[in-house]
């Protein structure tokens, strides 16, 4: 077992037998919360120091459950030949101020799975340590509520409506609203999935029977960061709309009609002009009969 892993291994022993009452390890009591992305202080401080060199001072974090080395400081230089892999060059101590007892560790680009506890290990002639719990948080992006059913909406029409948000940490709280402020429990489907950072996108669907002017809105919160925030839409239901099948028979009907009104007219135009033009010849008179009468009639002596 290397220098590193067996430190790791007799620091718990060690604490249990050489605590001193006097030299005290300080660490938050509270959980501490780092954004997702960023850089994150875990705050550790010991005293009294006394001393004369960093050599002289032994700086130890890992994880509290797991036993990870998260890093390693002693004989006046950071040791890092043990320190888990998820750590690698993201964490570092402040040089400058250990010697005045600030053990404070820096990590880096925080991540969902640094989520845990964390132990700071102390010894300056005696050792002494505090464990401290980090928590990692996500803010969701604004929620968008999208309508599912058809635009053509009616009272009594059952619709679906979805709200959208993501890349949040942890977990969301979702909570649907009618216009009148009433929370919405029935007929809702919620769905949280994480992607590969860990962050979670939330889809929730909630199915109601459409009132006239109804207002329904999503709201959604992070417990981590207390963050809030809300989507609200209006729907205006119309009234009972025509059949789409009476509408197509109605315009055929119309269609046919027109073509029997155009039809009745070009036979009624063809038999009024036969006989506008049979009783202009029996008006006139047909000359060649006229003509054959005259030639019968004798000539006077």
């Amino acid at each position: 077992m290397s220098a590193m892993g067996l430190l790791a291994f007799l620091i718990p022993t060690l604490l249990g037998l050489q605590t001193c009452a006097g030299f005290q390890v300080q660490v938050p009591e509270l959980p501490v919360v780092a954004l997702f992305g960023q850089d994150a202080t875990l705050n550790c401080s010991y005293g009294p120091s006394g001393m004369s060199s960093l050599s002289e001072l032994t700086v130890f974090w890992q994880l509290t459950d797991s036993r990870r080395v998260v890093h390693g400081f002693w004989g006046g230089r950071d040791q890092l030949a043990e320190q888990g892999q998820a750590f690698t060059n993201r964490t570092r101590l402040f040089h400058a101020e250990l010697g005045s007892g600030n053990a404070s560790l820096q990590l880096r680009a925080v991540r969902v799975a640094d989520s845990a506890g964390f132990t700071c290990f102390v010894r300056l002639g005696m050792y002494n340590s505090g464990s401290m719990l980090l928590q990692v948080a996500a803010p969701f992006s604004r929620p968008v509520v999208d309508l599912q059913s058809g635009s053509n909406l009616r009272p009594g029409s059952l619709v679906s409506l979805a709200c959208m948000a993501h890349g949040g940490f942890p977990e969301a709280e979702m909570q649907w609203l009618d216009g009148r402020g009433h929370t919405l429990n029935d007929n809702v489907t919620t769905s949280q999935v994480a992607n590969e950072e860990g962050l979670f996108s939330v889809h929730s669907v909630l199915r109601v029977v459409l009132e006239p002017n109804s207002n329904y809105s999503c709201r959604l919160r992070n417990p981590l960061l207390r963050q809030e925030a809300h989507a609200s839409v209006t729907m205006t239901a119309q009234g009972p709309a025509f059949p789409l099948v009476a509408l197509w028979a109605t315009v055929s009907l119309a269609v046919c009609l027109v073509g029997l009104l155009v039809a009745l007219a070009v036979i009624c135009r063809r038999k009024i002009k036969e006989s506008c033009e049979e009783a202009r010849a029996a008006a006139e008179g047909d000359p060649e009969e006229a003509e054959s009468k005259s030639a019968m009639v004798p000539a006077n002596s």
